[in-house]
């Protein structure tokens, strides 16, 4: 294992480590925010990334695509280079983070469809209603998602950030023991159960929150959309199927949302 650097900012310890032709983020302790693979930059390596940008199964060509907590960079990365259709903006609370992430990750500087905004995600996504079709939320402090991203409050903001039809997409590690209470929470503000994947390494959780569009979709329509996914961008979306319907209220035809 090469550890290329460590230093802290504010109070997180942020170290850079390469191991096996991959390059790691770690923030706050050994529990890895980041990879890219050192030969394809351009590809998503970690399984929990991939389960969050099933996201396209649900919302399969949104114009505007909102995230909380940058970490590396690799699924804003990835959306902007392979997405031409569409923008993001990404809120980081850390500007050293972003630093981090165009030195080490080649994350890339703004242009017309990548805006960086330096602040509390849970403020930012206040300020921006019906501003994005996808949320994604992945805000980490000391291995658990910050508190101020799992209120009845922000879960609020959340519904009214997103356009009809729009999804929020939340990462929580899978042993949290708070989940059941953030999708009462994510219920209470959207008017629906969140649809939930266990990511393949089992360690991470994607919770899925509609705003808006029909309550259930058929297996055929969402394995159109997973080949249309594995065809343009090389994800293997399919793969989330078993997970969904053990996770989730489903007949032969249809996958609640």
């Amino acid at each position: 294992m090469n550890r290329l650097r460590k230093w802290f900012a504010g109070h997180k310890a942020v170290e850079i480590v390469e191991e096996g032709g991959v390059r790691l983020l770690q923030i706050g302790g050994n529990a890895i925010q980041s990879a890219m693979r050192l030969d394809a930059p351009d590809r998503i390596e970690l399984d929990y990334v991939r389960a969050m940008m099933a996201f396209l199964l649900f919302r399969p060509r949104p114009r505007d695509v909102l995230m909380v907590g940058l970490g590396g960079g690799s699924m804003a990365r990835f959306i902007h280079q392979r997405m031409p259709a569409t923008r993001v903006t990404v809120a980081e609370i850390d500007p050293g983070i972003v630093t981090v992430a165009r030195k080490f990750f080649h994350f890339p500087a703004e242009d017309e469809r990548l805006e960086i905004v330096i602040g509390d995600g849970a403020e930012v996504v206040l300020e921006r209603p019906a501003s994005a079709d996808v949320l994604v939320v992945d805000g980490f402090v000391n291995g658990k998602p910050a508190d101020g991203l799992c209120t009845q409050s922000f879960y609020d903001g959340a519904f009214a950030a997103l356009r009809s039809p729009g999804v929020m997409v939340a990462n929580f590690m899978s042993d949290d023991k708070r989940i059941e209470r953030h999708c009462e929470r994510m219920e209470k503000s959207f008017g629906r159960r969140p649809t939930l994947l266990l990511a393949g390494e089992k360690d991470n959780l994607i919770a899925f929150a509609m705003r808006g569009g029909p309550p259930r979709v058929a297996w055929a329509e969402l394995k159109a959309r997973a080949r249309a996914a594995n065809a343009l961008l090389g994800l293997p979306l399919e793969e989330c199927f078993p997970s969904l319907r053990r996770r989730n209220p489903h007949t032969a035809r249809f996958l609640a949302i």
